[in-house]
């Protein structure tokens, strides 16, 4: 026992390392088989519907998106913005306060950062078509017009 007690230090890094990876790669595989088992159902859908004559129900939106992403860019980009841009100013006041107006501008970084974020949010929200309710409804009432 001995003998063995000088190697078990080496061996706690490498368990926790080879343990993250395969969980990781369980969570992938998992993930695979889920939606290889939700496409063989709407396949198996798919074809009912075919045999009866009714209607081919089309493939869901939620097949297409990835896991984890169901907000759109710009609430991220809003989101992340807002976090980044507070959190440079919380770091320039804290070094500011702190006697450090040297190092203060270490801050500067997640405030440019954040700034980016949020001038492509207003960017992207004035390009993006009926984002807002009020420019929805004016731009389906002009349609109907012409």
């Amino acid at each position: 026992m001995s003998e063995f007690r000088h190697v078990l230090p080496f061996f706690i890094p490498l368990v926790a390392i080879i343990m993250g990876i395969g969980v990781g790669m369980l969570a992938l595989w998992l993930d695979h088989q889920k939606k290889i088992y939700l496409l063989e159902l709407h396949h198996k859908e798919r074809l009912m519907a075919i045999e009866r004559g009714m209607e081919v129900p089309p493939l869901p939106v939620e097949f297409f998106l990835e896991r984890g992403k169901s907000e759109t860019s710009l609430d991220s980009n809003l989101r992340w913005g807002l976090i980044l841009f507070l959190l440079g100013l919380a770091i320039a006041t804290a070094l500011i306060l702190n006697g450090d107006s040297s190092s203060a501008s270490w801050g500067l970084i997640p405030i440019a950062i954040g700034l980016a974020q949020l001038i492509f949010y207003s960017i992207g929200r004035r390009q993006a078509p009926g984002v807002d309710a009020s420019e929805g409804g004016s731009s389906t009432k002009k349609a109907s017009k012409a």
